[in-house]
């Protein structure tokens, strides 16, 4: 489902940029509100030697962009807190909640229509927080990696538009139980979002 969702984003992301140019405006800002589905892929690694698995969640997102050329923004993504419940050999053992900050550089491609494409790049730090487990004191380290992300908007007025976005975040969170370390967490989750955008 996230993978076909990512698919047909950048493909019409791919087919709108036949369209003439316009471009958005060096000193622009945007804000945008909405909301965001994280998708664990599917093989978590292996923590305590037991298979692991990391559920998905829905939460509240956030996005401020600043344009510093025409076309090319800078952007941070928040959020309200993302809760997973972590199984280990197929038994919820564990839960935890984080907060996933990322900035990234966009290239908005220049349309002539509503219809309006962008890709970026950039680093997330994952904080994980209120850590629990049926087996002890768990830890999860925060993390830092890549975040790689394909958006269309769609102008709905003049100044703002309904966001579809699709990112995928290269999280790799090493975990100790009891103060000994049993394991990576491989998350690399998928991100879909939905959201309301407005230009300033």
């Amino acid at each position: 489902m996230t993978k076909t969702l990512a698919a047909l984003t950048l493909s019409t992301a791919l087919v709108a940029l036949a369209a003439p140019a316009m471009a958005q405006n060096q000193g622009d800002w945007t804000v945008g509100v909405g909301v965001g589905y994280l998708d664990p892929k599917s093989d978590n690694g292996t923590l305590a030697g037991l298979d692991t698995d990391i559920d998905a969640n829905t939460s509240a997102i956030f996005t401020v962009e600043y344009f510093v050329q025409d076309n090319l923004g800078i952007e941070l993504l928040a959020a309200t807190p993302f809760s997973h419940s972590i199984a280990l050999g197929g038994t919820d053992l564990a839960s935890t909640k984080h907060l996933p900050p990322t900035l990234s550089l966009n290239y908005h491609f220049a349309t002539n229509s509503a219809w309006k494409p962008y890709v970026g790049a950039g680093l997330n730090y994952t904080i994980f927080f209120d850590e629990k487990s049926a087996l002890g004191d768990l830890d999860i380290d925060n993390s830092f990696g890549v975040s790689l992300q394909a958006g269309l908007d769609y102008m709905v007025t003049e100044k703002g538009a309904v966001r579809l976005n699709v990112r995928w975040f290269d999280i790799d969170s090493d975990v100790k139980l009891n103060g000994t370390d049993i394991g990576t967490a491989e998350i690399d989750p998928w991100l879909v979002g939905v959201s309301y955008v407005h230009r300033f």
